[in-house]
């Protein structure tokens, strides 16, 4: 029996490397891949109509609000009794700073060949993303978690709740100024069967310790 956990104990100490890779790798390609589509400019992901429209109406950067808006919805997860985790916080920073850093080294694209080619690489990029940072397993993102929170409170369905909450979200940051478009469709539609796809080929594997041999007797 010791000699199974210290086997665990063991397998856990060397997963947690590859899994905090795969999660910043994720976040950093999520960034990434939110620059793709302000800079494609056919309408960008539903929050970021948001975090967008925030920028535009009432100043500072897009990554900023990304941050700020993040830091909110991880306080509404208090009255959902839901728990981050190190995924959770670093999803909050880490995201939002990237996003103003490739923003900073990159400028608008006129040619609509290269924003459709950016739209649709863009939604492929974070679908990658997105099944890099989840199948880590270190915590949801807070938006995400939101929307589990108030599932797990409501019995509502994931589709209703997730829907809702983006019809809101690109509701208000349309009125504030954001970009709602061909890609905001395409983003809504094409994410979600992307990431299932991906998510079993990019998910950290937690493998099982051997059974200890049996002894002869």
């Amino acid at each position: 029996m010791q000699r199974t956990m210290d086997d665990v104990h063991r397998l856990a100490g060397r997963a947690l490397p590859r899994r905090l890779t795969r999660l910043l790798a994720g976040l950093v390609l999520y960034g990434v891949s939110m620059t793709m589509l302000v800079r494609a400019d056919l309408g960008v992901m539903p929050w970021d109509v948001l975090h967008q429209g925030l920028a535009r109406r009432l100043g500072h950067s897009m990554g900023l609000w990304t941050i700020v808006v993040g830091v909110v919805v991880l306080l509404l997860w208090v009255p959902l009794r839901q728990r981050p985790g190190v995924g959770t916080v670093l999803n909050v920073l880490v995201v939002g700073v990237v996003l103003d850093a490739c923003l900073g080294l990159t400028g608008p694209v006129h040619a609509m060949a290269g924003r459709v080619s950016l739209t649709a690489g863009g939604i492929v990029l974070n679908a990658v993303a997105t099944a890099l940072y989840v199948g880590a397993g270190l915590g949801p993102g807070p938006r995400d978690g939101l929307m589990t929170g108030v599932v797990a409170r409501t019995g509502w369905s994931v589709r209703v709740v997730r829907t809702t909450i983006e019809v809101v979200v690109v509701a208000v940051g349309w009125v504030l100024g954001g970009t709602v478009g061909v890609g905001t469709v395409a983003y809504a539609v094409a994410v979600g069967p992307l990431v299932h796809l991906l998510l079993p080929v990019l998910s950290a594997r937690h493998r099982r310790p051997a059974e200890p041999a049996a002894v002869p007797a």
